[in-house]
């Protein structure tokens, strides 16, 4: 089994989650109004609370390979246009 994490513009959520169900994921998780450091420096603030605008998502996709397989040109094209990053990690149910 793999983990997919992604970060990414909440403005492009749906993108990828249309970009999930295409690829048949069994399902996801999805956190709004992540913040951090990242390329871009800096981004931690409390006024995205309130009006949204340059927030991100954080998207984590539990599947088998052949699902990460279908999932990375539709993945790699949304990321590569409107920027982001994800990751792919091996899990073990517990």
């Amino acid at each position: 089994m793999k983990r997919l994490d992604l970060i990414m513009s909440e403005r492009e959520l749906d993108k990828v989650l249309n970009a999930l169900k295409q690829a048949g994921a069994p399902g996801y998780s999805v956190m709004r109004h992540v913040t951090g450091k990242g390329r871009g420096g800096d981004v931690v603030s409390e006024s995205m609370d309130f009006s949204g605008l340059g927030a991100n998502a954080h998207v984590i996709v539990f599947c088998d390979e052949a699902t990460i397989e279908q999932l990375k040109p539709a993945v790699n094209s949304i990321l590569s246009y409107y920027g982001g990053v994800a990751f792919v990690a091996d899990a073990q149910p517990l």
